[in-house]
């Protein structure tokens, strides 16, 4: 079984879409393994793609920000995309490249880090990793899937531009921190 080490190393190699002809860096994601909670949200952005680390830019600031609120830190989680290069224009990841990259490295992460709850920001990731979802519906709610349980919440983007997003977003997170508190060794 390869480590999360050969997978990293893996996924900066990776060219098997077409995202990895203009990246700078792919975005192998960052975190302890295993790790108690596993963020997944959509795909790099351009600070992202700059640097190698998943969540840097201002969605991963507010995400930062959003833990705060619950006294929780962002190194406390293992932190990824689905799709491990950025997109042009930060268009959303196709069909194609979001199966290739959950085929060959998401669902090896999520093998690797070992959460106990994975954390969906956003309607791509929940779409990712559950297939069809509404996640207004669905938002601040668990799903089980096989060995582990996925929590939905809203992509911090939407909370930056939408208000009743991140009020929701702030709720859902207030939920997170109970279920994290009933996870916690």
């Amino acid at each position: 079984m390869a480590t999360i080490q050969d997978l990293y190393d893996g996924i900066r190699r990776c060219t098997a879409c077409p995202l990895a002809r203009n990246r700078h860096n792919a975005v192998p994601g960052e975190g302890p393994t295993p790790a108690l909670a596993m963020f997944i949200g959509e795909a790099p952005g351009k600070e992202e793609d700059l640097t190698g680390r998943p969540f840097i830019g201002r969605s991963g600031r507010f995400l930062t920000d959003m833990l705060s609120t619950i006294g929780r830190a962002r190194t406390d989680f293992f932190i990824t995309s689905c799709v491990k290069c950025r997109p042009p224009q930060n268009r959303q990841p196709r069909p194609d490249e979001l199966a290739t990259c959950n085929n060959l490295w998401l669902q090896q992460q999520i093998d690797r880090v070992q959460p106990k709850l994975i954390i969906c920001l956003g309607g791509v990731s929940a779409k990712t990793l559950l297939g069809p979802t509404d996640l207004r519906q669905q938002h601040g709610t668990i799903v089980s899937k096989g060995d582990y349980d996925v929590f939905l919440t809203y992509h911090p983007s939407a909370a930056m531009r939408f208000p009743k997003i991140r009020h929701a977003m702030t709720a859902d997170f207030q939920q997170l921190d109970r279920l994290l508190q009933a996870r916690s060794p």
